[in-house]
């Protein structure tokens, strides 16, 4: 008899609010800007490049609509003359048994835009906000399998 392989993931988003379920969590990315650069003098048709910046990408956190819980729309609304509150975040991919597996720790966070749901009449769709937030940096961290 074949395996059935269940494609879902367990994973845990820690924020700052009081839930910390989520649907999904897109844009865990990096990279490294690149630097074309020609030395003046230079009869070369062509460009040296260097590595530059490291780049971060924002990230989509994705969850249901629950009643009484405005925690995204709340961490927005901080923003005031300038200033918005910022947070570490910390995602957590977990195994079937709910252990760590890895771990991405983004430093300094801060949200940039509240996505609310698409509301469509007779659909059995849930209803659904989205934060994008920004970042400075990010750490990933792999735990060690448990022996039984």
């Amino acid at each position: 008899m074949a395996t059935k392989f269940i494609n879902r993931y367990h994973f845990l988003v820690e924020w700052g609010g009081s839930r910390i379920e989520f649907l999904e969590v897109s844009g865990l990315e990096m990279g490294i800007e690149v630097i074309a650069v020609r030395e003046g003098s230079s009869k070369v048709e062509f460009e040296n490049k260097i590595p530059g910046l490291l780049k971060f990408s924002d990230v989509t956190l994705t969850r249901a609509i629950q009643k009484g819980d405005n925690d995204f729309f709340n961490w927005i609304n901080t923003k005031a003359f300038g200033a918005v509150e910022r947070r570490d975040v910390n995602i957590t991919l977990l195994n079937e048994r709910h252990e760590p597996l890895i771990s991405w720790r983004l430093k300094n966070c801060f949200p940039v835009r509240y996505i609310g749901p698409v509301l469509v009449g007779n659909s059995s769709s849930v209803a659904t906000e989205t934060l994008i937030i920004t970042h400075e940096g990010m750490v990933v961290e792999s735990f060690a399998a448990k022996t039984k």
